[in-house]
């Protein structure tokens, strides 16, 4: 296949060109870097099989030649993001899947939405099945994400059955692993970071809220199989298996050696979730996929990535 890939650059998208390269396709990787790094491709800058293009997926995109994929993951996706970048992160939902659908259909090419768990707000059902509509607040310090990655949704499955595009949707749940920003913002880089630091780990209200984290490689394997399914309605790509954040920090200290414990801060963040697991039972139905990796093995395997970009910026 030759496949597109946008937002390349970025944690996400670095992996998934790692993946297909890897099965033998040419990728196209692009990326306008807003959130993204050349760092996260830099090992593929020589491979014969791999291109990118620097460019902002909100205007007109044109790339050269057949096409037989596209794999929209162009979007900032972490809390900073949104505060930082809120009309950069509404324009690429919109906009930029708008310009990536019309150039699927001009190319006949499959298109792979990245979706999000955040599509569900502060949900109300738990855990969350694909079937649940979500509790959203549009106006509120999140809307710009969860908005923006709804109405893709929503323009995405148009086109399925307005233009008979083939289409597939995965929801991400919290993902993990090398390549994640530093100061994105998301808790597995804050507490890792803090934890490497010898500091106390932070914990917003009593640390109760509940997350579910995947490694990054059981996330790569969902979409790959999702692309080359029949199933065009969303699919929950995440590992059910659900932590409180002090449960998590917890094994984070344990981990690095970190004695400093935890601090608590009486903050919660507006609409924050309070809970967070995938339902997977149409994943595993469908796709034959479930998660391999555990928490501490997959924490295992990122820690020493962020010690060496924390030694590289002279931080510990």
């Amino acid at each position: 296949m030759r496949v597109l890939i946008t937002g390349a650059a970025g944690f996400l998208g670095s992996h998934l060109c790692d993946r297909f390269l890897g099965e033998g396709h040419e990728v196209i990787g692009m990326d306008n870097l807003i959130t993204g790094t050349t760092d996260n491709i830099a090992h593929l800058a020589n491979h014969a099989r791999f291109s990118f293009i620097k460019h902002d997926v909100t205007n007109y995109i044109y790339v050269a030649g057949p096409l037989d994929a596209i794999l929209h993951f162009a979007s900032p996706a972490s809390p900073i993001d949104y505060l930082e970048l809120p009309i950069q992160t509404l324009k690429v939902g919109a906009l930029g899947t708008h310009k990536a659908l019309g150039l699927a259909r001009d190319k006949g090419a499959r298109f792979l939405l990245a979706s999000t768990s955040e599509v569900y707000g502060d949900p109300q059902v738990h855990p969350q099945p694909e079937t649940y509509y979500g509790h959203v607040n549009p106006v509120g310090p999140r809307g710009v994400y969860d908005e923006a990655k709804r109405f893709a949704e929503a323009i995405t499955m148009a086109y399925h059955t307005y233009h008979g595009l083939e289409t597939r949707i995965v929801r991400i749940f919290n993902t993990y692993g090398p390549r994640m920003r530093l100061r994105d913002g998301r808790v597995v880089p804050n507490f890792i970071a803090q934890a490497l630091k010898r500091q106390p780990l932070t914990l917003y209200g009593d640390g109760m809220q509940t997350r579910s984290f995947q490694y990054v490689s059981d996330l790569v394997e969902g979409i790959y199989r999702l692309l080359l399914s029949d199933e065009a309605e969303p699919v929950n790509i995440g590992n059910p298996g659900e932590f409180t954040i002090k449960e998590f920090a917890g094994i984070v200290n344990e981990l690095t050696g970190n004695e400093a414990g935890t601090v608590t801060k009486d903050l919660r963040t507006l609409d924050d979730p309070q809970v967070r697991q995938p339902d997977i039972s149409k994943a595993r139905r469908i796709l034959g996929w479930e998660p391999q990796v555990t928490l501490s093995e997959g924490l295992t395997l990122t820690i020493p990535w962020f010690r060496e970009e924390l030694h590289r910026r002279n931080e510990i």
